[in-house]
C-alpha cells in the first residue's frame, strides 16, 4: 500500500549542498548584543541547586516567571462561609456515614476515618505467592487512618485561632504519636494537612489526617538513605548541617523564635516550600515538650499567618510532619521537621508538576529561594 501511494506522487530529493556553495555563517552584532542582555537578566536567576535529602537536581529559572500565562488565573479569595455548617460531616453534632454522630466538642477532637486508606480490618490477600521474581508484589493494606479536627468552627483556620489552640493541636498530634509508637503494628506514622480546594480538600473544615502504617513512606526512606551516606562520608548530621546553613546564610529564614527555626530552603522545590525545625533535635513529636511543642506551634502559625497576608487569602497548602519510623529500630540520627508546600508561585497562578517533574523526576522552579523568603519575612504581621 505505501509502495502504491508513492509511486502516484512525485518527490523531489533535497540533497545536501556542497561545501563551496554554503554561504558563510555570521555572527550578527545583534545577537551579541541579545546575548549580553540575556546572560545580565539571568545571571543568578537561572542555575541548578543539589536537593541533598531528595538527591535530585533542582532547576532554576526565576527570569521566567514573567512569561505570559494564557490560561485563566484562579479565584482563590476566601469565601464566605458559617461558623456552623448543618451539612458538614466534621461539625460538632453532626452525623457522619455509618452512623456515628460527633460529639459537642469545643477544642482538638480525633476519630477513625469512616473512609480509610489503611486499616487494621483490611482484607486478607488470598493468593501471596509470588510468581513474577519479585515484580508484582501484594499484601494486605494494614494501618490506622484518622481525622484530627482542629476547631469546632467551620471556618476558621491554624493561622486564625490562637496560638495556644495551634500548641493544642500540636500535643495531640504527640499523643497519637506515643499511641502508636506503642502500636507493633505500625511503621509509619505520616500527619498531614491537605488545605485549600486546589489541594484536594475535600471539606473545609480546619483538620488533618493521619495514616499510620506498616511500612515506611517512600520520602523518608529516602531523607534517611541521605543522612547515612552524608554521616558516612563526612562524620556529621546533615538535618543539623542545613540548619546551620540557613542559620549562616540568613537570607532565606522566614521566622525563628529561640526553640524552633523556618526557612525556605537553598534546594526549595516550590516557590514558597517552608522547612520548619524545632532547634533540638528530636526523631518524632513524642519526646518534645510542652515548652519545645509551644515553640514550634508559634513559627507554624506566623508562617503560615505571613502567607495569607503575603497573598490576602488563606493560604492553600500541602502539609507533612517527617519523622522517624516507629519500628522500634531507633533512628537516632533523624531530625524531624514540618514542610509546608503551597502550590502558588504568585497570586492565582499555580504550579503544575508537568512533564519533568511527573515524567522526568526533577522539578523546574521558576523563583528563586531567597526573593520568596524576602517577600515572606518583609510581611508585617
Amino acid at each position: 500500500m505505501l509502495s502504491a501511494i508513492l509511486l502516484n506522487k512525485s518527490y523531489s530529493i533535497i540533497r545536501p549542498q556542497s561545501k563551496s556553495t554554503i554561504p558563510e555563517q555570521k555572527i550578527c552584532e545583534n545577537d551579541l548584543t541579545s546575548s549580553a542582555t540575556t546572560i545580565a537578566m539571568t545571571e543568578g536567576k537561572w542555575e541548578k541547586r543539589w536537593h541533598p535529602l531528595k538527591r535530585e537536581w533542582v532547576v532554576y529559572a526565576a527570569h521566567r516567571n514573567s512569561r505570559p500565562w494564557n490560561t485563566g488565573l484562579k479565584d482563590l479569595s476566601r469565601k464566605n462561609a458559617p461558623e456552623y455548617d448543618p451539612g458538614c460531616y466534621l461539625c460538632p453534632g453532626n452525623p457522619r456515614v455509618h452512623g456515628a454522630v460527633n460529639p459537642m466538642y469545643d477544642g482538638v477532637y480525633i476519630f477513625d476515618n469512616d473512609h480509610p486508606v489503611v486499616g487494621m480490618q483490611a482484607p486478607e490477600i488470598i493468593d501471596q505467592a509470588d510468581t513474577s521474581n519479585g515484580l508484582y508484589l501484594r499484601k494486605p493494606a494494614r494501618g490506622i487512618a484518622r481525622v484530627v479536627c482542629y476547631d469546632k468552627r467551620h471556618n476558621t483556620t491554624l493561622a486564625d485561632v490562637s496560638v495556644e489552640q495551634v500548641a493544642n493541636v500540636f500535643k495531640a498530634w504527640r499523643q497519637q504519636m506515643k499511641e502508636f509508637e506503642s502500636n507493633p503494628a505500625i511503621h509509619y506514622v505520616l500527619i498531614f494537612e491537605n488545605k485549600g480546594e486546589i489541594c484536594g480538600v475535600s471539606n473545609p473544615h480546619p483538620h488533618c489526617q493521619i495514616y499510620a502504617t506498616d511500612f515506611v513512606f517512600k520520602f523518608i526512606e529516602t531523607e534517611m538513605e541521605a543522612a547515612a551516606d552524608f554521616k558516612k562520608d563526612f562524620g556529621k548530621n546533615i538535618f543539623e548541617e542545613i540548619i546551620n546553613r540557613e542559620e549562616k546564610d540568613k537570607v532565606r529564614i522566614v521566622a525563628e523564635n529561640e526553640g524552633a527555626i523556618a526557612f525556605i530552603p537553598f534546594f526549595a522545590r516550590w516557590s514558597y516550600e517552608t522547612m520548619i525545625f524545632p532547634k533540638k533535635k528530636h526523631t518524632t513529636l513524642s519526646t518534645m515538650s510542652d515548652l519545645e511543642l509551644d515553640q514550634l506551634a508559634a513559627i507554624f502559625q506566623e508562617v503560615t499567618q505571613r502567607y495569607d497576608k503575603l497573598f490576602s487569602m488563606s493560604m492553600p497548602y500541602v502539609m507533612t510532619i517527617h519523622q522517624a519510623p516507629v519500628d522500634g529500630k531507633g533512628y537516632p540520627d533523624y531530625h524531624l521537621f514540618i514542610q509546608i508546600l503551597p502550590p502558588l508561585r504568585q497570586p492565582g497562578l499555580q504550579k503544575f508538576p508537568a512533564g519533568p517533574e511527573i515524567g522526568g523526576g526533577n522539578f523546574m522552579s521558576d523563583t528563586l529561594p531567597e526573593e520568596k523568603a524576602a517577600e515572606l519575612r518583609a510581611v508585617q504581621l
